[in-house]
């Protein structure tokens, strides 16, 4: 399912606007930063990006995060947090989460070009949690930089995670992630473009995923398959 890195680390590290003036004017002076409190989503507000992996010679890709709607979760609000990247075999691919302020995620669904929506079911165990929440834990500002990228110039908040092989540059004038610039050490991101209207782009009915049915879809394939 690991069909895009930047995707992943997305919703695994919970990326990305940091908010610096409110760490630091808000109700608490002493409460920790945290890099949950970056996440800013406005329905129909998203951000383009490019990506480039450095262990591969391929060139860059395009990738779209936005928000498409919204829904309500166990009486807290939910949003659909939808990602957009093209794959030079499969097509474009959109993929949906929908998440909370917290970043408590309850629904993924996913859909490769051509073919029919799907649901994946997502029940975290609780160790599943933890290791979440101690890696988000792992994350720390280190001051206000102005970035320029093809997108235009921020003022941005620097987070930088505790091994510092993660940097991510956000700023609180973009949704849902606030990122301008992500660099690690597999890839890059940077924004090079800001999206106003932006609309749901999974159709039709939606399935419900069924591991059993894939496992015989791909053996089916398997034995299709000319012996050499």
């Amino acid at each position: 399912m690991n069909r895009n890195r930047a995707f992943w680390l997305v919703l695994a590290a919970c990326l990305c606007v940091a908010a610096p003036v409110r760490a630091q004017m808000g109700m608490n002076l002493f409460k920790k930063p945290n890099i949950t409190d970056i996440f800013k989503p406005v329905v129909g507000k998203g951000a383009v990006y490019e990506t480039q992996r450095k262990d591969k010679d391929s060139g860059p890709r395009t990738m779209e995060m936005t928000i498409v709607g919204k829904e309500a979760v166990d009486g807290q609000e939910g949003f659909w947090f939808e990602t957009a990247f093209a794959d030079e075999k499969k097509g474009q691919t959109y993929a949906k989460i929908l998440v909370t302020r917290e970043f408590r995620t309850s629904k993924i669904v996913f859909q490769q070009a051509g073919q029919q929506a799907m649901e994946m079911p997502f029940n975290p165990s609780e160790k599943n949690k933890e290791r979440r929440d101690e890696d988000l834990g792992k994350w720390r500002q280190m001051g206000t930089e102005t970035i320029t990228v093809p997108a235009g110039t921020f003022n941005c908040a620097h987070w930088q995670k505790e091994d510092g092989k993660s940097d991510i540059w956000v700023s609180d004038k973009i949704s849902p992630f606030g990122i301008v610039k992500m660099v690690d050490e597999h890839q890059t991101m940077t924004l090079t473009g800001l999206i106003t209207d932006a609309k749901d782009h999974i159709t039709g009915p939606v399935q419900q995923f069924d591991p059993q049915a894939l496992r015989q879809q791909m053996m089916e394939k398997y034995q299709k398959k000319p012996n050499p």
